[in-house]
């Protein structure tokens, strides 16, 4: 039967499954085939595809009122900023609704200019920050930002290097070397745009769909030094790696340094419900109370999606990031296996829920196929479709040269052992 509705990230000759019904963490497609869904869809079901305390939030709080104007207050809206500040890192004390990741990141650059009266933005290349216009210039992955700047740019977005730890561009024995030649780039990239011209720095804590990467230790120490040095705000995306996908509540923590922004999205309510949002510190809160908010957005903080929210972080906090905590260094070790038994896994990388694997060549280092560059078929999109005819989903990450493996936080250990077991025979089927 043709398909009236285009899906998303779509290309003609993609095999698009259909997805019927969920339970826990797994989904089941029109025919009743199960699949374990090792990327929670967009990385974003983090509560799993039966969390029946969501659900009952939301249907209470639909027959209470459906919705109410973002200009206006509304309990349950107030109720869930609270949350959110209660568990954000320290120093955010005040949170915008917004509706997607692409907006919130928006909607964090237009506060961070009009605060800093400074037209400039730093983001890594390598990053993905959305596909609105203005997300996509942020963005880092050409996939994204060359589509959407086809026939229209916009302007103010500088980008600077990653610290990669494979196939990086910074010569680094140690990740102590990394990081201080990745920091001592990015104060270069600053110096050269020049201080004063920059808002804002715009990064992901973990990589998202971008590799899932880390960053070494002392980056981010040294990353927030340069911010306060040259007076310019640290922004946190944590649309991908926020609410438990990390293992904290925001990913940031780990790094041990507060930002003055953080954007939030997808596992805020589960993506039972769209709702965004971005985390303030006392500052950018205080200068739109003296001054005004002259925009907005119709569905900001749906009431209907902050009930799903609210319900959200109690599941997260009734088990569910205990269970990450608990299962992530299985998580690490079954992949960490596969990158010693085939010798086309050239690194693997994340925390928590989030990883990332890489393939490359073993005789040249270099990825077998990049999709920014290369044409042709694509053996990282091959493991991908042998991992679904073995019933396991998992994300291809931009560029594809990686597995991305994102679980629900729900995920059991005999899951955890079936979709590793997976990924290894499909790696097998196809190199």
């Amino acid at each position: 039967m043709e398909q009236s509705a285009i899906p998303h990230w779509y290309g003609p000759d993609d095999d698009v499954l259909t997805v019927a019904e969920g339970e826990d963490a797994t989904v089941y497609d029109e025919d009743g085939t199960e699949y374990l869904d090792f990327l929670s869809q967009l990385y974003s079901v983090n509560a799993g595809h039966s969390c029946e305390r969501i659900v009952e939030a939301m249907t209470e709080q639909a027959r209470r009122i459906p919705y109410v104007s973002s200009s206006k207050h509304t309990p349950i809206r107030s109720e869930l900023a609270g949350k959110l500040v209660e568990r954000a890192p320290d120093g955010l004390t005040d949170v915008f609704f917004s509706v997607t990741g692409s907006e919130a990141n928006e909607l964090a650059l237009q506060l961070a200019r009009e605060y800093q009266d400074a037209p400039k933005v730093l983001s890594r290349w390598r990053s993905y920050h959305g596909s609105t216009y203005g997300a996509a210039a942020l963005t880092g992955d050409p996939q994204t930002r060359a589509p959407v700047e086809k026939h229209a740019a916009t302007t103010g977005y500088t980008k600077f290097l990653p610290p990669l730890d494979f196939g990086g561009p910074f010569d680094a024995d140690t990740p102590e070397e990394l990081a201080e030649k990745a920091a001592d780039h990015l104060e270069w990239v600053i110096k050269n745009e020049g201080p004063d011209s920059i808002a804002a720095l715009v990064t992901e804590p973990v990589g998202g769909t971008s590799g899932a990467y880390t960053a070494p230790p002392g980056y981010f120490e040294r990353v927030r030094e340069l911010c306060d040095e040259y007076d310019i705000l640290l922004v946190a995306d944590e649309v991908i790696s926020g609410f438990g996908r990390c293992g904290d509540w925001f990913a940031i923590e780990g790094e041990g340094v507060e930002p003055d922004l953080v954007t939030f999205a997808k596992g805020v309510t589960s993506s039972y419900a769209p709702l965004a949002g971005v985390l303030v510190n006392e500052g950018l809160a205080g200068m739109v109370e003296d001054e005004g908010l002259p925009t907005g957005q119709t569905f900001a903080g749906h009431p209907v999606s902050c009930a799903a929210g609210v319900a959200a972080i109690d599941a997260y906090e009734d088990g569910l990031l205990e269970n990450v905590r608990a299962l992530a260094p299985e998580l690490e070790s079954g992949l960490r296996s596969l990158e010693d038994e085939y010798d086309v896994v050239a690194d693997v990388h994340g925390r928590g829920f989030l990883w990332g694997v890489e393939f490359a060549d073993p005789e040249t280092g270099e990825h077998f196929f990049d999709p920014r560059v290369d044409e042709g078929d694509n053996p990282v999109s091959d493991v991908l479709a042998e991992a679904r005819e073995r019933g396991v989903l998992f994300g291809g990450g931009r560029p594809t040269v990686q597995v991305i493996v994102s679980p629900p936080l729900c995920a059991t250990t005999d899951e955890i052992d079936t979709a590793v077991e997976v990924l290894g025979e499909s790696i097998d089927a196809v190199f």
